[in-house]
Formats: C-alpha cells, sequence, structure tokens
C-alpha cells in the first residue's frame, strides 16, 4: 500500500484492505513468526531474560529521568571530540539543518543507512526538492524507495514484498529482466550501491543509542551498508531521536544483549559500529566532518506525564510487532503513520498530541498484552492505548453512537432486574437469526465481527441460573468421594 492509497483513509479501511491481501498476511505471519520464535530461542539460551529486561527497563527510566543532565553531558562531550551537535526542536527545524548542511557541501548525491527518524521527517522527500539525490543503502528500505512505499516494519521494511516483486523493481531500475533469485537480485544492489558511495558527498545515519560519558553514537546493523556510509563520504549527518541516550558503555553492553536477540534473534548483530568524532590524522578513513541533529519532534511532550513518559524508553526493536495478533495480521501499513504495531498505536498519537486525527490507531489493539511481554524494556503499552481511547472520549471525539451504547450498557447492568429482562429477550429475540448455535447477520454492531468470524448464541439457561443444579451436584459427588470431610465441612 501506497502513501497515495493510505491517505484519507481511517485505520479500518486500510486493515480491510490489508484483510484482503492474501499475499501480505501470508508474508507478515510467516516472517513475524519466525522473528518472534528466534527471540523466544534467543531468550531461553541466554538464561535469566526477566532479570536482563528489569536492568534493560531501569537504565532507562533513569536516563529519561535525567534526560536534560544527559543531553547535556553528551553534547558537550561529543563537541570536544569535533562534533558539530545540532538541537532541532520540530521536524522542520531538522530537515532546515539537514538541507543547509547539504547546500553547503554543494551535496548531490546522499548515501543513506536505515533510520526511522528520517522516515519521521521524510528527508528524502526533502532533499529532492534542492536537487540533492538520497539513496537508502539498507537492502530493505532501497527495495520500499524504489516501490515509493513506507517501512512496513521498524526492522524488516520490505516485510510485505516477495522475491518476485523485489525482482520487477530491480529489473526496472537496471533496465534489463534479472531473474528472482536472491543470490542475483543482491548482487545487483550490491553493485550498484557500491557506485553510490564511492560518489556520494555526505553520508546520513540514525542513531541507536548514544554515550554521554564519551560523545559517541553506535550503530547496529547487519549488512555493513552503515559502516560504508559512516566512512566513504566526506561528511556525516546523524539524526538522533533525543532519547536515545545512554549515560555509559557499561549501559549499551546491556542494551546491546536485549536489542539484537529481541530484534531479530541474534546473540549479537553483525556489525556494531562506535563513532566517536571525526576522521583524525592516523586513521585510514572516516568523515572530515561529522554533524549530529538532536531531534525532539514532540518527544518532550512526554516527559513528566505519568501515563506516556515510558514511551521514550523503547530501543526500536520491533519485537512488540512480532507479537502483536493484529499487526501480524495486517501489516504495517494499515496504521497509517511512520511506526506501526503497538508502538505506532501509541507513539503517533503521543508525539503528534493530535487525538482528533489519530483517533481510531488507538482502537487498533486487542489489549492483549502479548507487547508488553515481548517488550525488553517493559514498556505497558496496552495500558497506554487505554490512557488513549480515555482521552478521545474526554476530548470530545469518541463515537456518539458507541457513548450512547455505553450508557445503555451501564443502565441495563445498573440493575439485576432489568440485566435478567434483557437477557430473557434477547433469548426469545435470536431465535430469528440463529443458525447452527451462531449469528451471522452483519448488520450494525454486527458487522465488523461477523465478516471475520461468528458471534455465539445466548445459551438457554445463564450460569447464575444453572447455579442452583450444579451446587446440589457438586455436593452429591464430593459427599460420595470425601464423606467425612463432606461431614466435618456441615459441622462448621
Amino acid at each position: 500500500m501506497s502513501q497515495k492509497e493510505a491517505a484519507g483513509k481511517t485505520v479500518k479501511e486500510r486493515a480491510d484492505q490489508a484483510l484482503h491481501d492474501g499475499f501480505l498476511r501470508k508474508a507478515v505471519m510467516f516472517t513475524t513468526e519466525r522473528l518472534r520464535s528466534g527471540k523466544l530461542k534467543a531468550a531461553k539460551e541466554h538464561g535469566n531474560w526477566e532479570e536482563w529486561r528489569e536492568r534493560g527497563r531501569q537504565i532507562r527510566l533513569h536516563t529519561i529521568a535525567h534526560l536534560d543532565y544527559y543531553l547535556h553531558t553528551f553534547a558537550e562531550n561529543a563537541r570536544e571530540n569535533g562534533v558539530h551537535v545540532h538541537f532541532a526542536e520540530t521536524a522542520v527545524d531538522a530537515v532546515k539543518l539537514s538541507l543547509t548542511i547539504a547546500k553547503e557541501k554543494a551535496a548531490r548525491t546522499v548515501v543513506k543507512s536505515k533510520s526511522m527518524v528520517t522516515e519521521e521527517l521524510h528527508l528524502n522527500k526533502a532533499l529532492a526538492s534542492i536537487g540533492v539525490e538520497a539513496i537508502e543503502t539498507d537492502l530493505g528500505e532501497y527495495i520500499i524507495q524504489l516501490a515509493d512505499e513506507t517501512p512496513s516494519h521498524i526492522i524488516i521494511p520490505a516485510i510485505h514484498k516477495n522475491r518476485y516483486q523485489i525482482a520487477d523493481l530491480l529489473s526496472k531500475e537496471a533496465g534489463e529482466t534479472l531473474l528472482p533469485d536472491t543470490t542475483i537480485l543482491a548482487g545487483f544492489v550490491r553493485r550498484k550501491l557500491r557506485e553510490k558511495f564511492l560518489e556520494a558527498d555526505i553520508g546520513i545515519t540514525g542513531c541507536n543509542f548514544a554515550i554521554a560519558e564519551s560523545g559517541s553514537i553506535v550503530l547496529f546493523e547487519n549488512e555493513g551498508n552503515a559502516r560504508m556510509v559512516s566512512t566513504v563520504p566526506k561528511t556525516q549527518i546523524t539524526l538522533m531521536g533525543m532519547e536515545r541516550i545512554l549515560p555509559s558503555w557499561m549501559d549499551l553492553e546491556v542494551m546491546a544483549t536485549l536489542l539484537p536477540r529481541s530484534a531479530t534473534g541474534q546473540k549479537l548483530s553483525v556489525y556494531m559500529s562506535g563513532i566517536t568524532g571525526p576522521r583524525r590524522g592516523s586513521d585510514a578513513d572516516g568523515p572530515e566532518e561529522i554533524h549530529i541533529i538532536i531531534v525532539d519532534n514532540g518527544r518532550s511532550l512526554q516527559l513528566g506525564d505519568p501515563e506516556f513518559q515510558e514511551l521514550l524508553n523503547c530501543i526500536r526493536c520491533g519485537a512488540c510487532l512480532n507479537a502483536c495478533p493484529v499487526y501480524r495480521h495486517i501489516g504495517g501499513h494499515a496504521y497509517g503513520g511512520t511506526y506501526s504495531g503497538p508502538i505506532g498505536a501509541v507513539l503517533t498519537p503521543a508525539l503528534q498530541k493530535n487525538t482528533a486525527d489519530w483517533d481510531d490507531i488507538a482502537n487498533a489493539s486487542s489489549l492483549c498484552g502479548a507487547c508488553y511481554e515481548a517488550c525488553p524494556v517493559k514498556i505497558p503499552f496496552h495500558d497506554m492505548l487505554v490512557a488513549l481511547r480515555r482521552r478521545k472520549v474526554e476530548q470530545g471525539h469518541g463515537d456518539k453512537l458507541e457513548q450512547a451504547g455505553m450508557k445503555g450498557f451501564a443502565a441495563i447492568l445498573g440493575s439485576a432486574k432489568r440485566f435478567n429482562t434483557v437477557l430473557k429477550l434477547a433469548r426469545i429475540g435470536q431465535k430469528m437469526v440463529v443458525r447452527d448455535q451462531g449469528i451471522r447477520l452483519r448488520v450494525g454492531p454486527l458487522k465488523g465481527w461477523n465478516t471475520y468470524r461468528v458471534t455465539p448464541s445466548l445459551p438457554k439457561a445463564s450460569f447464575r441460573d444453572s447455579w442452583g443444579t450444579l451446587e446440589h451436584q457438586i455436593r452429591q459427588e464430593f459427599k460420595g468421594i470425601h464423606p467425612v470431610l463432606h461431614s466435618r465441612s456441615r459441622m462448621r
């Protein structure tokens, strides 16, 4: 689903489109199951996983609670290392800083490693507007760039594409037919990007973590492209979410344990690069100039909010997406924003503080808590989603029909007599629509549910109505098995 196709549609409409895409559902389910299983296996093999989760949570809680101190420390140390540090309050500020640097360097070509922050800022389009070509060098990002799509997953952006679709995209780029063989396709991309690396004026990276005590940035990757981006071009720009700080290298040890295992089931990512300042005289490679742009863009709005501050603890591993039963059926584009899955359902409206535009995304969850169980730093997404739903109603953006239904529901449950009366009437009324002990009618509130499921009919008698008979049967059975205990219980 392209951005144009997603524009103007609700989450329900986008989800419905995804649910009718058989390949998408199969691809997303297969890949997320593989990632989820890999994560569970890696966690089990590591041992004491819950203790490590708690260690990770405490590090993130401490860091975010003292974010101003660690940001200041990081910026000062990075500047001492020869890095140009910039702070961007908004997306517009971050883009403006990036374009200013590109203009100063008279850049024509930029190579980029994978970065969700640059996706958040729509940086590629901004660079194109001043005549700068931006090339994604992560294989998945490169594929969706050619398809003019946004990432469908934080870790695996092209999760929704098969090799035949990828072969068609790369064949158009190559000007010749490429066979849908992964070796052939990867070989073409490798040759293509090698040329781009050598001619690029600027390299743009994201930032997995920033180390306050040394002013360093740390990049995790599996393909080696981020290392090329951060060594070959003469100028490097790093876009960093303001929450990506860690106090020390010792804290990185914990995150280097949690992140790869949670993301892909690996014990370690293939490459982990620590960058402390630009190229020095004795260095064989590296950029001559580094700019780090620390991006706020709504993140600071969560500081001090008891319900949403823990959002800033996220380390962008994607584990919540892999565990979420909703994401696993509809994929990432149905969420309509840069971030998808449970983290996207909370982060998008929280960052924008715009409940009116995003009031339906909080409903894209079953509130099962699988995301919390998967999260390596224990972010309570399910509680946050409930809070978002409450705030939606408090701000007057709730569905009027739903509000009326809830008032009626409260009135019925407020009286045992009314409740029993309604049940009796419902049992009589359902006879017209029940078939094989189920209701398949797709009308009103039943339409959404019965499109994919069957509503069970009400039983002839409720559990409460049946309890007298059941209690007598249980007592008789208990008396036959334990007559002495039964007599003692009656004496009491």
